[in-house]
């Protein structure tokens, strides 16, 4: 039996689309836009696909469903427009323009996370409030709360920008797609990776700088992870959402923070290293990125429009 053009078509895209052993074929990336007219500012992500993964044998990174997360840390640009743009009581500043917002607290970057919901018609992320010139955090109840992969009192079950969890922040940096392993560094290399103070060169990272330095632009910290991130290793500390517990019940504990800055040795870079700080606490060299539920498939969109063209040929025919 003939096999038609147009069949041949649709089999060529589909096997285009969907995900080959190639790392580079694991790398979705959106484009999401926040504020508007002068104020407007975009958050890139990338796509975390490969749900229920094993975690790594340091017990971090199964994630058993699909996310995003942002391919740079945010800037602060992207707070000074969040702020003209209605955004109250989130202040950073160590830095300007495209450098990472940093002197950022926990409770400050989840703010950010929650106007970024709330501006866009959507549930705020954390229940936060904001009095006496300090931020606090009431745990959701177990009816309002995100179940996905176990019960996450801080996280609302309707949230579509978040921090980033232990497990969705480390899967995005080390787990390797194509071979379902995970890199020390999150570069896509258990190698050390080139030290340097800008760029995006494959295998480096901003480290080892002079503490007088300063961190590089977001979106020229250094080499990508097997998901396209970039910076999750140097230029500054990122807030994980997690308490370092691991428990997420209360909210006045110390969270998870990974990745080390700019001055960081080689070792804070590692998959093994995870530190804690109180979250009303903050510091020029630390920052943080932002998660998000994911987008409908690309795949699925493109394989329709291929049927399409199936269905248009048929037409003419």
């Amino acid at each position: 039996m003939r096999t038609r053009p147009a069949a041949l078509f649709v089999a060529a895209l589909f096997a285009a689309l969907v995900p080959t052993n190639r790392i580079s074929a694991q790398i979705i990336a959106t484009s999401d836009t926040f504020g508007s007219g002068g104020n407007a500012f975009s958050i890139d992500f990338v796509s975390i696909g490969n749900a229920g993964n094993a975690a790594d044998t340091t017990t971090y990174g199964a994630v058993p469903y699909e996310y995003r997360v942002g391919k740079y840390e945010i800037s602060q640009d992207a707070i000074n427009k969040a702020t003209a743009s209605g955004m109250a009581n989130v202040t950073a500043g160590s830095w300007t323009g495209s450098q990472p917002a940093a002197t950022i607290n926990w409770y400050e970057a989840a703010a950010f996370v929650n106007w970024l919901n709330t501006s866009t018609g959507k549930t705020a992320a954390y229940d936060l409030s904001f009095s006496g010139g300090s931020w606090s955090m009431t745990l959701w109840s177990s009816a309002d709360a995100w179940t996905a992969g176990g019960e996450n009192l801080y996280r609302n079950k309707d949230a579509y920008y978040f921090l980033p969890s232990d497990n969705e922040w480390y899967k995005a940096a080390y787990f390797n797609p194509a071979g379902s392993n995970y890199f020390l560094f999150p570069t896509a290399s258990s190698s050390v990776p080139t030290y340097m103070d800008g760029g995006t060169n494959m295998s480096s990272a901003v480290y080892n700088m002079p503490p007088t330095q300063g961190p590089a632009a977001v979106d020229s910290a250094g080499g990508l992870s097997p998901y396209g991130t970039m910076g999750q290793g140097g230029n500054v500390g990122e807030w994980n959402e997690s308490a370092h517990d691991g428990r997420n019940n209360s909210s006045s504990v110390f969270r998870a923070v990974r990745g080390g800055g700019w001055f960081s040795s080689e070792d804070r870079l590692r998959s093994s290293n995870r530190g804690s700080i109180d979250p009303s606490l903050e510091g020029g060299e630390l920052g943080f990125r932002v998660a998000s539920v994911p987008e409908p498939s690309t795949y699925a969109l493109l394989l329709m429009t291929g049927a399409g063209a199936l269905l248009w040929a048929r037409r003419r025919r």
